[in-house]
């Protein structure tokens, strides 16, 4: 498109037969015309217009050149409306990463009624554990716990992010109730580590507010946190998860909290981020109002361990320990008898 202001140039002084009109069209002075005119004939190598001091003509070459150019031209005004409609109404691909247990159970849900809303939108969402490069991998939007440390993206706000500590009934039953970080030691755990890290300490707050670190030794480790649920259902021990993905196990009853009250939930969030904010595409734009609004609206997903704990545990001796104080009361009834 070198010669896109020669064309222009042709055009409208063909059209107007005069310089001075054409660059009154285009703003320009009617020397920068000429120039124009004169570097698109030179790179054509023929003669379109035949100038005098009065009026210009059209060559043979000019006439047909004329119609050619006006299409161009209007297959280029054709493209940029094209655009700037695009501009204003949402349609086409909107890519979108999330982890797999927070997509499942908090996006899904919102897009059927988003593509019915706007039928040009094509969404493709992907469930992801793995940290991605939005730039980098063509992704328009991204949602993450944690922390986004690319200040090139705009961050939007989802919720808080709290940890919990659960455990199934029958673990606590058999192993008893921790209430302290000590006897937290003495527990089987498992714990969730990502791909390429190592599991992150977890955290209670002591009296006076001392802040200590906990590493549990757990023979079981996963890769995505909802799995981690999956062991502590399935009596495997203590488990760290967060409280959004705990929360149907802790109401129906198959996990109880633990430690409520010491551990520290942590400053973690849940955002929506994507990399630009200037010129952000309506197709975009629709999504990730309608996601935000979508979020704001769902009470679990603003919810603390301080507003679930009537589903904490109470603490009670194992079982085994229980066996031996009914053991020794027996012994002593016997002495006694």
């Amino acid at each position: 498109m070198k010669q896109l202001q020669g064309l222009l140039a042709f055009v409208e002084a063909a059209t107007t037969g005069s310089l001075t009109a054409a660059a009154d069209r285009l703003d320009v002075t009617p020397a920068a015309v000429s120039k124009s005119l004169a570097r698109l004939e030179e790179r054509l190598g023929v003669r379109l217009l035949n100038r005098s001091t009065r009026r210009l003509g059209l060559t043979a070459e000019g006439a047909g050149f004329l119609a050619k150019a006006r299409l161009a031209l209007r297959a280029l005004d054709d493209a940029v409306a094209d655009v700037s409609q695009a501009a204003r109404t949402p349609a086409g691909r909107v890519r979108i990463s999330v982890g797999a247990a927070f997509g499942r159970r908090w996006v899904l849900p919102a897009l059927p009624a988003l593509t019915a809303r706007y039928p040009e939108l094509a969404i493709e969402l992907d469930l992801d554990n793995r940290p991605v490069d939005l730039v980098a991998e063509g992704y328009d939007i991204g949602i993450r716990g944690g922390f986004i440390e690319d200040s090139s993206l705009v961050a939007r706000r989802i919720c808080r992010l709290p940890l919990a500590l659960v455990a199934s009934p029958a673990y606590l039953k058999q192993a008893g109730v921790p209430v302290s970080v000590d006897e937290l030691a003495q527990h089987r755990c498992a714990v969730v580590r990502f791909a390429g890290s190592t599991p992150s300490p977890w955290r209670f707050v002591r009296a006076g507010g001392r802040r200590v670190e906990f590493m549990p030794e757990a023979p079981l480790s996963v890769s995505d946190p909802e799995a981690v649920l999956d062991l502590a259902l399935a009596h495997a021990g203590i488990v760290q998860a967060g409280l959004q993905h705990a929360l149907p196990y802790l109401r129906s009853g198959r996990l109880k909290l633990v430690m409520s009250g010491q551990h520290d939930p942590g400053d973690r969030e849940f955002v929506l981020h994507y990399p630009h904010r200037q010129f952000l595409a309506p197709r975009v734009r629709v999504v990730v109002e309608a996601l935000l609004a979508h979020f704001k609206e769902l009470g679990d997903l603003h919810l603390m361990p301080a507003d679930v704990a009537q589903y904490a545990a109470a603490s009670a001796q194992p079982a085994s320990r229980r066996r031996k104080t009914s053991r020794s009361g027996s012994e002593a009834a016997g002495a006694k008898a």
